[in-house]
């Protein structure tokens, strides 16, 4: 069965495919996923590498990568250009052998020419590090104005026969938010603060539904004290104040947050106890272990980590994806990039 959340995320990409840079020219996946995303006209797909490495990847996986642009990574102006941008970001930080080696690097050229406008987005991680493709982002495109920190977030769409967490058992698909789980390992308080409102904003564009954000804790409410709880509850604080607009609660267990009988009985007075789509993790540890507890346990598609927070548009993989996630994390990253598009800064 189709997800209706992908259907609707596809439909976004389609409108208006986004020039997509794919860095990864030696891994069959990647190079099946850019073939599938330019046949099905879900973006505008180059790969940056090597050409010929690229073709004989391409024959490995059986795959014919007609629409997919070539970006030669031994280009010398395309490696001038990143040397440039390199040297203008690290200053004296990166020596002589670090910058002509990262010049040289798909991933920096990628995050450059997404820099230059010459691309919306880049997506890498089938093979390279999160750390690489990171450092790539935050040095070459930066954050967004505003922002102080660049962190993740994971869509979660269950399915029917699991949904029922929401709701009636076996109604209709679910989409959950989950963040922070691929970024930051210890967020302050701000932190919690600030990245649980970048999530609620892209959950709002990725389903079209309100954002309920929950803060969540092993206590609801003050059912327990601790350091731990304290951050939450500040964070919540400063959540509220950034962003009134928004439907914030917590400090909230997970059962609060998500089933309505508890919510009620726990936090009655709360618009989003029992109702919430966006779950915001204390810390990495808790994050990383729910949003892969929910994929093997109930089945569910968990998409990204998408990066949020940069002032362009740029994806991560995990290292164990698939054909199938390259295709749909890029797809959700080309639906982002042209809502999310930020000005740059000039070095």
């Amino acid at each position: 069965m189709t997800s209706r959340a992908l259907e609707r995320i596809r439909k976004l990409a389609t409108a208006t495919p986004r020039r997509l840079l794919l860095a990864e020219a030696g891994d069959p996946r990647v190079v099946g996923a850019a073939a599938r995303l330019a046949r099905e006209g879900l973006a505008k797909v180059a790969i940056v590498g090597v050409p010929d490495e690229t073709r004989a990847t391409a024959r490995r996986a059986d795959v014919t990568p007609g629409g997919v642009e070539m970006v030669d990574a031994r280009e010398p102006s395309l490696i001038a250009r990143t040397r440039a941008a390199l040297a203008a970001a690290r200053g004296s930080r990166l020596g002589e052998s670090d910058l002509a080696r990262l010049a040289a690097d798909p991933v920096f050229q990628a995050a450059l020419l997404v820099r230059e406008g010459e691309a919306d987005t880049y997506v890498a991680g089938a093979v390279r590090t999160t750390a690489d493709v990171l450092r790539a982002a935050l040095w070459l495109i930066g954050l967004a104005p505003g922002v102080k920190s660049v962190s993740s977030f994971f869509l979660m769409i269950l399915p029917p026969s699991r949904a029922g967490a929401g709701g009636p058992e076996g109604s209709h698909e679910r989409v959950l938010t989950f963040a922070d789980c691929g970024v930051l390992p210890d967020p302050t308080a701000e932190q919690l603060a600030e990245l649980g409102c970048l999530a609620a904003d892209r959950h709002r564009l990725l389903t079209q539904e309100v954002p309920h954000v929950a803060f969540l804790s092993f206590s609801t409410r003050g059912s327990a004290e601790h350091d731990r709880v304290a951050k939450v509850r500040t964070a919540v604080g400063l959540a509220r104040a950034s962003r009134p607009d928004l439907h914030i609660d917590g400090e909230l267990q997970a059962d609060a947050a998500l089933v309505p009988d508890v919510g009620r009985r726990k936090a009655p007075d709360s618009v989003v106890a029992g109702h919430a789509n966006v779950l915001v993790f204390p810390d990495l540890d808790s994050g990383n272990i729910g949003y892969k507890l929910v994929q093997r346990l109930a089945g569910a598609t968990a998409l990204g980590p998408i990066l949020q927070g940069l002032a362009r548009q740029a994806n991560d993989l995990s290292r164990g994806c698939s054909q199938d996630d390259v295709v749909d994390v890029a797809t959700v990253a080309c639906a982002l990039a042209g809502e999310t598009r930020a000005p740059l800064s000039r070095s």
